[in-house]
């Protein structure tokens, strides 16, 4: 990860309120985790300096890291327009993956035209447990597609996505994390000290974490 570019992404998701921090009033994740942050990465394409910044960051970090890349595929709905944009810029072909297949027409899973010698990078813009982007990986490899790696632009780096990487035994790389948000956050005045304990507190254990800031 390229510190000044994951601070930069850092500060501008925090700046757009694209990340927001909430240790006294927590949300509440699908999965049931109460959370002091939720992230809205959607919104970054509103911003055309930050998602082309987005855009390049993706695409240095898969040049760095899978160089072999022949494709670049977005996971539905929030990967597709951060894969449209370095698909771009990497003059690669691009392909998107839904979370299940249509309920009409083909039935199509997967949209888009694959080589047999395809070797795809799929983007989402958040991984949290990882969950959706694997199911998404899985569904490819499932079908003889060779999935190389996963890039994102943040990850929560919570103890769950790590295991389910390792498991599925693919590489993922993201723009900035949550060590970063927290950092800068702190820096740029949207959180205290005792703020950044909690937030701290919560991602070394979010099960279990309950809200102590006074």
């Amino acid at each position: 990860m390229n510190k000044s570019i994951s601070t930069k992404i850092a500060k501008d998701l925090l700046k757009i309120k694209a990340v927001a921090l909430s240790p006294n009033h927590p949300y509440t994740w699908a999965s049931g985790i109460k959370a002091p942050i939720y992230t809205d990465n959607r919104i970054t394409i509103s911003y055309p300096k930050i998602r082309n910044d987005i855009a390049e960051g993706l695409a240095n970090l898969i040049k760095n890291n899978f160089p072999d890349a022949n494709v670049i595929g977005g996971v539905a709905t929030a990967g597709i327009p951060h894969a449209t944009l370095v698909a771009d810029k990497l003059n690669l072909p691009m392909i998107y993956v839904r979370s299940k297949p249509k309920d009409h027409g083909q039935g199509k899973q997967m949209e888009g035209v694959i080589k047999n010698d395809a070797k795809v990078v799929l983007i989402d813009d958040l991984l949290s447990t990882g969950n959706s982007v694997l199911k998404a990986a899985k569904y490819l490899t499932d079908n003889q597609i060779n999935v190389v790696g996963i890039a994102a632009i943040f990850t929560y780096g919570l103890k769950d996505s790590f295991d389910n990487f390792k498991k599925a035994n693919i590489q993922f790389n993201t723009l900035t994390n949550y060590p970063t948000i927290i950092e800068q956050a702190k820096l740029d005045g949207y959180i205290s000290a005792k703020e950044v304990d909690s937030l701290k507190k919560w991602h070394r254990n979010p099960w279990q974490w309950k809200i102590n800031v006074k």
